[in-house]
């Protein structure tokens, strides 16, 4: 079975393939530009993103959101964490945040899967604090700043490692079986 993954990041499609394993499903990467509504409800989010690509594609297909949900800010940014990123990036970022008395924060993936039928949403989510300053590549944007409950590296420190215990990872996780528990 194949499934397209839209999204226009390829480290995401990589990472996905490693942690879904072989399974029998063959993920296309479909780097589509699907305008996200601005809103803070995630799973509002991810459900219309997907069927607006499933619209384009008109084959299966997800999408997987990922975002930060920082404690002092009553889990602000949520769903917009990506605007927000775009505009402070990752210096600014652990300058306002990484330095508060209360660094905790939420990141949580969102996956939507639409087979033609139905849409499915499965997650996963990791707590974690902000780092005081950007440790580690910067590539995976809000990597560099994160540090996951239980360690001291940020997850672009921690290389590889990171796929064991992501946000992504158990969201996907849930999406794995989900696909070999049903007769797509």
């Amino acid at each position: 079975m194949e499934i397209n993954f839209v999204t226009k990041n390829p480290l995401k499609v990589q990472e996905v393939e490693v942690i879904l394993g072989n399974i029998g499903v063959s993920i296309i990467h479909t780097p589509l530009t699907i305008h996200e509504i601005q809103t803070e409800d995630i799973k509002h989010i991810v459900r219309d993103k997907v069927l607006k690509a499933f619209n384009q594609v008109g084959r299966p297909v997800f999408i997987e959101h990922t975002g930060l949900y920082i404690d002092s800010l009553q889990g602000f940014p949520g769903g917009l964490t990506q605007v927000f990123w775009d505009k402070l990036k990752a210096e600014k970022f652990s300058e306002l945040f990484g330095r508060l008395e209360n660094t905790s924060l939420t990141a949580k993936t969102v996956i939507a899967f639409c087979d033609a039928k139905k849409v499915y949403i499965f997650e996963g989510s990791v707590e974690g604090n902000i780092a005081p300053e950007p440790r580690g590549n910067r590539d995976f944007q809000w990597d560099c700043v994160f540090i996951p409950k239980g360690f001291q590296e940020t997850f672009a420190q921690m290389g590889e490692k990171k796929n064991e215990i992501s946000m992504r990872k158990l969201a996907f996780d849930n999406f794995r079986d989900f696909l070999v528990s049903e007769d797509l």
